[in-house]
């Protein structure tokens, strides 16, 4: 006897349940969205956060741990997400909601492979030696969603300028979590600071924690703060393009988000001596003030070109299913 094939709305059940466990900044971002939008945004939450939880040995972003069979949990999730995109119906929720939420926009297939080939660099051991090559891993485990999700938001997929202002956002919030995480990271190998940076400090990439670097570690992290507030500026720009209701989301995930950054380069040496959220309230506070954001958007974010300085995305050849340079 076959089991009946998943649902929509059991699908989107299980995607609302996995935001509300990952991320209470996302989860409360996601509630501007009109009721269409919202359910893409949680389908397409719920394949991210899946992908990064088999890649990592994580439940719903939280544990970490070092994993022992990295290539093996690799093929596992690009198996599922390759099925996705060929619209084959995969019997694990997530996955069918990445199928589901593919079907109903034009979701390019690069872009989830883009995000598949940064759980790569991380199976791999990968690490970034200089700041390009921040930000491209950046690109593929953060600014391809930003991508993705403006695409479930309406954009369309050819309409280079403002994905390029969302893959701005995606970067602005890996930046900001990359700096959060510096502690935590390094207790499982991991480290994204560029080896650059680090020998610029002298800080040692096997002690990056031990005491007598924190200050050096927290000039570091108010680069990232830095860094990750210009990607931040830029996406601002690309608002207009969206409806009210997506945009009042983006300013509020922008600045609940953006606070992270902020707060752990404002702490300094005591950035990681416990984990740097954002309280209900202060959520509160940047989505009243996002409202008034969205609602003067072209006003204040007249059409202007994204600055030349700031890192872009790799740019999909016509008829590509990869990026190039």
């Amino acid at each position: 006897m076959t089991s009946p094939l998943p649902t929509r709305e059991a699908t989107v059940a299980a995607a609302r349940e996995s935001i509300a466990r990952g991320s209470k900044s996302f989860a409360a971002a996601s509630r501007l969205f009109d009721p269409p939008t919202r359910e893409r945004a949680w389908l397409l939450y719920a394949w991210c956060r899946a992908c990064d939880d088999i890649a990592d040995g994580q439940d719903h972003g939280h544990g970490m741990t070092r994993v022992d069979d990295a290539p093996a949990r690799l093929a596992e999730l690009t198996a599922k997400t390759e099925a996705a995109l060929a619209g084959r119906v995969v019997g694990d929720a997530p996955f069918d909601a990445l199928r589901i939420v593919a079907a109903e926009t034009r979701m390019p297939p690069a872009l989830a492979r883009d995000l598949i080939a940064g759980f790569a660099l991380d199976a791999a051991d990968w690490r970034p030696r200089t700041e390009d090559d921040l930000y491209r891993y950046c690109y593929h485990v953060a600014g391809a969603v930003g991508c993705m999700m403006a695409v479930a938001m309406g954009v369309g997929p050819d309409d280079a300028a403002t994905l390029d202002r969302a893959c701005d956002l995606g970067l602005a919030f890996q930046l900001a979590n990359i700096a959060r995480d510096i502690g935590e990271d390094a207790a499982v190998g991991r480290c994204y600071l560029p080896a650059d940076w680090l020998a610029e400090m002298a800080i040692p990439a096997d002690r990056i924690m031990a005491p007598e670097h924190r200050p050096a570690l927290a000039i570091l992290a108010r680069r990232l703060a830095d860094r990750a507030a210009a990607f931040e500026r830029s996406a601002r720009y690309g608002t207009p393009a969206l409806p009210f209701r997506s945009a009042w989301a983006v300013l509020a995930a922008a600045g609940i988000y953006g606070a992270i950054g902020r707060h752990v380069a404002d702490r300094g040496e005591r950035a990681w001596d416990e984990r740097v959220g954002t309280s209900t309230l202060a959520k509160i506070g940047f989505i009243a003030t996002a409202a008034r954001q969205a609602a003067a958007r072209r006003r204040a974010y007249p059409p202007t070109p994204r600055p030349t300085d700031l890192w872009r995305r790799p740019v999909l050849s016509p008829g590509s299913s990869s990026p190039r340079p």
